[in-house]
């Protein structure tokens, strides 16, 4: 019986959610907020190569978010953009194998997905338009501030981690990259 639930799987995501959660917090003052220096945005390439990387980052991404100033709805909202962005990017996976088009457009969706949802979180649902002389300015400029460093950690890091990743299940050197 072949079940998508492995036990390969299940470490796999486990350690995808723990890798997520300890990057995240090791990063915690920087982490939150409209400048989110948040490293384990990296992972959001995983679901191009394994489909339980979308349940792995959606969960290590709640897990992080209980250290956030926006507690309440950074845990719900903000992990939806995650769970968002890795399903669709899972997809492209898919569906996408022509390189590197398939990594572009893989990582894109991080990218959409957290700077469009993460300004409404802080802006409209917890008032952080403090300084800007409307809500509408404050929510672009965070939007493009998080679209600038969610990109940085999506294709600086995720790319190196992408092509890693390829080339360990070309040459089959570990069992667990398959």
């Amino acid at each position: 019986m072949n079940s998508f639930f492995t036990t390969k799987r299940l470490c796999r995501a486990g350690i995808i959610a723990a890798l997520y959660v300890a990057l995240t917090y090791a990063f915690a003052p920087l982490a939150y907020g409209p400048f989110q220096i948040r490293p384990a945005e990296a992972f959001c390439i995983l679901p191009l190569f394994f489909p339980e990387a979308v349940p792995a980052l959606y969960i290590g991404c709640m897990l992080s978010n209980l250290a956030s100033p926006y507690l309440f709805y950074d845990v719900f909202i903000g992990s939806l953009a995650t769970l968002l962005a890795a399903f669709t990017s899972y997809l492209v996976g898919r569906f996408l194998k022509k390189e590197p088009l398939r990594l572009i457009v893989g990582g894109f969706f991080p990218v959409l997905f957290n700077a469009v949802i993460i300004p409404l979180i802080i802006v409209f649902l917890c008032g952080g338009a403090e300084g800007y002389t409307s809500t509408s300015l404050a929510y672009f400029s965070f939007m493009g501030s998080i679209a600038l460093t969610e990109a940085v950690w999506v294709y600086g890091l995720g790319s190196p981690l992408y092509y890693t990743l390829q080339r360990l299940q070309k040459r089959s050197a570990f069992d667990f990259f398959r």
